[in-house]
C-alpha cells in the first residue's frame, strides 16, 4: 500500500510493504523529518494513533473495504477531518496553525 504525505503543495510519498506488520516507527520517522524540512510542526497531531487505524480500515477488511473504511470516516480521528474516496482511498487532512495544510492519503495495492 502507498501512503502520500503532502504539506501545503509538497508531497512524500512512502510504500508500506506489510501492512499487516508495519514499521511505525519508520513511517513516523519519515513524515516528521518530511515535515521537519518543510519547516511544520506535527505537534498535537497522533499520527502514530491514525496510522494503524487508516492501514486497518483498507487493508483489515473483515466486513468488506469500504465497510470499514467508511466505519473508521464516521467514528472519525481527533484533529483529522477523514474522507472515504471510492476504490479504497482514504484521506486524513488537517490545518496546521491556522496556514498550513496537512493530509496523508492511503492507497491500497488491490
Amino acid at each position: 500500500m502507498l501512503l502520500d504525505v503532502t504539506i501545503n503543495t509538497k508531497s512524500l510519498s512512502i510504500q508500506i510493504d506489510d501492512p499487516f506488520h508495519p514499521d511505525l516507527d519508520a513511517i513516523e520517522g519519515r513524515i516528521n523529518k518530511f515535515a521537519s524540512s518543510k519547516e511544520t510542526d506535527l505537534t498535537g497531531l497522533d499520527i502514530r494513533n491514525l496510522l494503524p487505524k487508516m492501514i486497518k480500515g483498507i487493508a483489515g477488511c473483515e466486513g468488506g473495504c469500504p465497510a470499514n473504511a467508511k466505519e473508521l470516516v464516521s467514528r472519525g480521528v481527533k484533529n483529522f477531518e477523514l474522507e472515504y474516496i471510492e476504490g479504497g482511498i482514504l484521506s486524513a487532512r488537517s490545518t496546521l496553525g491556522g496556514t498550513n495544510s496537512f493530509s496523508l492519503k492511503m492507497f491500497p495495492d488491490f
